[in-house]
């Protein structure tokens, strides 16, 4: 009974560690995440123009930088806490694994001795034939049998002890070596934090002092933005108006009855999803149903302009308001379709770059400021296809950037609550 408790509790000590062992994977996974995003924004920082100017898309790459090797930092110095818990129990059980070896050592040495003393005195065969019956010699043999296996179980108990205590002596070693890496890589990245933190002091003292053409300029681009929310507005009010259209012309005339007055008015759909064909409605609540699951429209970036009302990075009291959200990305980066449907929209404004209106039944997402598009109207796309490479325009500092919107019928969404973090 008590080798079979003490067997237990080696069961649940080697247990221990790998459960640990799972929140340090994490930690890791989120360690190498951080820097591949570290790494996207640097290399969107190196496009731009080699000059010592410093302009405002230099200043919200250098902001992303920041906010990345902070992240960076923070998930470092969770990692090397975490491998300090897990050394710190890894020493303690191996503590314990020592002394428990050690008394199987003696628990059988033990045992060895009884089982010399016990044959010296009489032997197998003695004992068996001595006994008073039939009966009694095969209690004796199958006594005999089941105490030699009883040995042969304390000696691969006591090898799968010392596999175990071996096991966690290597992972012991192991953690103290990474956790020394790690705290190197913690120093070298507050080093480059400092830096970076320098840089864009320096960025934003200059750009303060272009108060004048930053406003202008910020007009010019806000003018730019609504004319092109009016566009897509239209286009999709106008794609909804004809569909409901020909579901009107197609559903059958409807009866209605009020008090003693009797009407017959063309049959009319609560919402738009009534107008939807079936595999329409499929689509539409398979993309509600992916709510915070969709991807990325691009495989790479970040958001360098969130939805809604933002204040400006520079100018007080002034404020930018986005109907979608703006994704930065290496010059060359692909637009692609965050989930499957078909494209009903191509079209320009004021000679700018392309945009692209997606269906997927009753949403729709909008991608703009493609160049070299890859699909047509009415064509089928499926999800993660791409679409268009964004635009990178040498004018404003060689950024590549896209404006991306989700709608739900009329009504404009934010795409963060539905894009995968």
């Amino acid at each position: 009974m008590m080798k079979r408790v003490l067997y237990t509790l080696l069961l649940i000590l080697a247990a221990g560690p790998l459960l640990q062992g799972q929140t340090v994977q994490e930690l890791e996974r989120r360690r190498k995440e951080t820097l591949q995003q570290l790494e996207t924004t640097s290399k969107i920082l190196s496009e731009t123009k080699k000059d010592q100017r410093n302009s405002l898309n230099k200043l919200n790459v250098l902001n992303r930088n920041i906010q990345e090797r902070n992240k960076l930092i923070n998930n470092i110095e969770k990692e090397i806490g975490a491998l300090e818990r897990e050394m710190n129990t890894l020493s303690s059980e191996t503590r314990k694994m020592e002394r428990q070896l050690q008394q199987l050592k003696k628990d059988y040495a033990n045992t060895v001795r009884e089982t010399y003393v016990s044959h010296s005195i009489y032997s197998k065969i003695m004992f068996v034939l001595s006994a008073d019956n039939f009966d009694q010699s095969f209690r004796r043999m199958r006594y005999l049998q089941e105490f030699a296996n009883y040995r042969k179980h304390q000696a691969a108990e006591i090898e799968r002890t010392k596999t175990e205590l071996q096991q966690k002596t290597e992972l012991l070693a192991a953690h103290k070596l990474t956790q020394e890496e790690i705290r190197q890589k913690q120093a070298s990245e507050k080093k480059k934090l400092e830096v970076d933190k320098r840089k864009e002091d320096l960025a934003l003292g200059e750009l303060k002092k272009k108060e004048g053409s930053l406003r202008k300029e910020q007009q010019r681009q806000q003018k730019i933005a609504n004319e092109l929310n009016r566009k897509i507005e239209q286009l999709i009010a106008e794609e909804i108006r004809k569909q409901e259209e020909k579901a009107k012309k197609e559903k059958p005339v409807v009866t209605e009855k009020k008090d003693t007055k009797t009407t017959t008015t063309p049959g009319r759909s609560s919402g738009s999803e009534h107008t939807l064909t079936k595999e329409q409605q499929l689509i539409s609540g398979n993309f509600a149903a992916n709510a915070g699951r969709l991807p990325w429209p691009t495989e790479r970036g970040f958001i360098s302009g969130k939805f809604g009302v933002q204040p400006h990075p520079v100018l007080k009291y002034v404020t930018i308001n986005n109907k979608g959200i703006y994704i930065q990305t290496p010059s060359g980066t692909q637009a692609r379709a965050v989930f499957e449907g078909v494209v009903t929209n191509l079209f320009t404004v004021s000679a700018s770059n392309y945009a692209i209106i997606v269906q997927h039944g009753q949403y729709r997402t909008v991608y703009s400021n493609l160049t070299d598009v890859l699909v047509r109207v009415g064509q089928k796309v499926s999800a993660k296809q791409n679409l268009g490479r964004i635009y990178t325009d040498p004018d404003n500092d060689n950024k590549t950037e896209m404006y991306f919107q989700i709608w739900k019928d009329r009504n404009i969404l934010n795409p963060e609550s539905w894009i995968a973090r």
